[in-house]
C-alpha cells in the first residue's frame, strides 16, 4: 500500500471514529457507533500493517502480536461479567499507558530513529519522547491501582499521606530538573538514567494519586484515566509520526476530560480536589441516622415481597432508581419484567439515573439497555428530580450514596452540596439492600429512617423475582 493510500484510509478512519463518539452519546444510536469504531479501527490497522513503513520481515510478528492479543480480548469479553467492567476499563486503559512506556523507550534507543533528527528536531522528538513516557507511565500505575479499588484487592478508603500536595510538587519539580538533564544528554546512555527516574516518579505518583481517592469518587476517577490514556496514545503518535494515532489519541483525551468535568459538575466536586484528595470512606460501616442526643433519629420499616409488590399494584407512578447493588445481583432482567408487567397494567413507571450511579460512568445505562428496558423511559437525573413529588413509589435498588438526603439537609456532610435523586418525596420510598451497610463513599444515609421509607432487605435478584411472582398471582 503507498503512501498516499494509506493517508486516504486514515482519513476514512478518523471520520469513523469521529461518527463512532457522536453515535455513543445516545443509547439508541450506541450501536451505530460501536460499529462505526470497529470499522474504523479495522482500517486504521489493515492500513498501517499493509503501508510502507513495515517491510515484510515484520508482518509475522505483527499478526502473532495481534492473534495473541486479540485472543486475550476475545476470552475477556466472552466471561468478564458486567459486573466486571469498570475493572477491565482500568486494566485496558493500564495497556495504553504501558504501551506509550514501551514505545517511549524503544524509540528512544532506536539508532534507526534517532539519527534521522538532528538540532532543534531531535530537541522536540526528545521531549514527545519524555512527555509520552511520563503520561504513560501515570497512566499505568494509576490504572492498576484503579483496577484494584474496583474490583475490591485494595480499600475503597483514601491513602491520605502527610504533606501529600508537598509531595506531589517536589515530585514534578524533579521531573522537571531531569527533563532538562535528558535534553542536555550528548549521548543515549547519558539520558538514559534521567528518562529512568522520571519513569519510577511517575509510577509513583500514579500510586499516589489514585490511593488519595476515596470509593465515591471512583467513577470520575476511571473517566480521568480514560483521558489520561487519549493522551498517551496522541503521545505515542507524535513519538511514531503518527497522525492517526495523534488525532484518535487526543478525540479519547479530550472527550474523557470533557466527561470527567460534567460527572465533578454532577457530584457538586471540583476537579483538581478529586485528584488532590479523598472523598468518603468506602469502609462500609452500619449507617446509622442519629439526632442531637446520639439516638436514632427513627425506625427502620422492614417490608416483604408481597408488601412490596402491592405498593407497585396500587401506584399509577413509579420510578425506579438502579445503583451498583442491582449490577452485582444481575438483576436488570427482572427489573424489565417488572416494569413490563406494570406498564401493561396502565402503571407509569420510569428510571432514574444519577450520573456516577454504579462504578463507572454510563454503567446503569448498559445494565439497563442489556436488559432491553425501553431507552424513552430511562431518564436522567435532572430530566426526573422534579418528578418525585408526584410520584406514588420510588423504589431504590441496591443504590446508595446517589439518594442520600444528607447531601441536602446536612452542611456537615462529606457528601454536602452534590445532587442527588430526591426519592424522600415519593409518597412512599423503598430501598433495597442486603443489609444496613452504608454506601460505596461510607456515609450514613438517613432516607432508612423516614416515615416514608420502607426497606426490603435481601439479594436484590431473588427478592425481585418474589415480588414479580406476587405481582402475577
Amino acid at each position: 500500500m503507498s503512501q498516499s493510500l494509506a493517508s486516504v484510509a486514515y482519513i476514512g478512519a478518523t471520520i469513523l471514529f469521529i461518527l463512532s463518539l457522536g453515535g455513543l452519546s445516545n443509547p439508541e444510536s450506541s450501536r451505530r457507533g460501536n460499529l462505526y469504531g470497529m470499522i474504523g479501527m479495522t482500517i486504521a490497522v489493515l492500513a498501517t500493517v499493509l503501508g510502507p513503513r513495515v517491510t515484510a520481515a515484520g508482518i509475522p510478528w505483527i499478526i502473532g502480536a495481534m492473534l495473541a492479543g486479540g485472543g486475550v480480548g476475545l476470552y475477556a469479553a466472552r466471561t468478564v461479567q458486567m459486573t466486571q467492567m469498570p475493572e477491565l476499563v482500568a486494566l485496558m486503559h493500564s495497556l495504553v499507558g504501558l504501551a506509550a512506556m514501551l514505545v517511549g523507550f524503544a524509540t528512544y534507543i532506536d539508532p534507526a530513529v534517532s539519527s534521522q533528527y538532528t538540532g532543534a528536531a531531535k530537541a522536540i522528538h526528545e521531549m514527545e519522547i519524555y512527555a509520552g513516557i511520563l503520561i504513560g507511565a501515570v497512566t499505568f500505575s494509576g490504572s492498576v491501582i484503579a483496577f484494584g479499588k474496583l474490583s475490591g484487592k485494595i480499600g475503597g478508603k483514601p491513602l491520605l499521606l502527610p504533606a501529600r500536595h508537598w509531595l506531589n510538587l517536589a515530585g514534578l519539580l524533579i521531573v522537571i530538573y531531569f527533563g532538562r538533564e535528558f535534553l542536555r544528554a550528548e549521548s543515549m546512555s547519558d539520558g538514559m538514567k534521567p528518562l529512568i527516574v522520571m519513569t519510577v516518579i511517575a509510577l509513583l505518583f500514579g500510586i499516589h494519586m489514585v490511593m488519595a481517592i476515596g470509593g465515591a469518587d471512583m467513577p470520575v476517577v476511571v473517566s480521568m484515566l480514560n483521558s489520561y490514556s487519549g493522551w498517551a496514545a496522541a503521545a505515542t503518535g507524535f513519538m511514531l509520526s503518527n497522525d492517526l494515532l495523534i488525532v484518535v489519541g487526543a478525540l479519547v483525551g479530550s472527550s474523557g476530560a470533557i466527561l470527567s468535568y460534567i460527572m465533578c459538575n454532577a457530584m457538586n466536586r471540583n476537579f483538581i480536589s478529586v485528584i488532590a484528595g479523598g472523598f468518603g470512606t468506602g469502609g462500609g460501616t452500619a449507617a446509622a441516622a442519629h439526632s442531637s442526643d446520639g439516638q436514632p433519629a427513627g425506625e427502620v420499616v422492614p417490608v416483604n415481597a408481597l408488601e412490596t409488590a402491592e405498593l407497585l399494584r396500587d401506584a399509577k407512578s413509579v420510578i425506579i432508581v438502579p445503583g451498583y447493588g442491582m449490577a452485582v445481583a444481575q438483576a436488570q432482567h427482572t427489573v424489565n419484567d417488572i416494569t413490563r408487567h406494570l406498564r401493561g397494567k396502565g402503571v407509569n413507571v420510569r428510571f432514574g439515573i444519577h450520573p456516577v450511579a454504579g462504578r463507572m460512568p454510563g454503567h446503569m445505562n448498559v445494565l439497563l439497555a442489556e436488559a432491553k428496558v425501553p431507552y424513552d423511559i430511562v431518564m436522567e437525573m435532572d430530566e426526573i428530580n422534579e418528578d418525585f413529588p408526584d410520584t406514588d413509589v420510588a423504589m431504590v435498588i441496591g443504590a446508595n450514596d446517589i439518594v442520600n438526603p444528607a447531601a441536602q439537609e446536612d452542611p456537615a456532610s462529606p457528601i454536602a452540596g452534590m445532587p442527588v435523586l430526591e426519592v424522600w418525596k415519593a409518597k412512599t420510598s423503598i430501598v433495597m439492600k442486603r443489609s444496613m451497610a452504608s454506601g460505596y463513599a461510607g456515609v450514613d444515609n438517613p432516607l432508612f429512617y423516614k416515615d416514608n421509607n420502607r426497606m426490603l432487605f435481601g439479594d436484590a435478584k431473588k427478592m425481585l423475582d418474589e415480588v414479580l411472582a406476587a405481582l402475577k398471582a
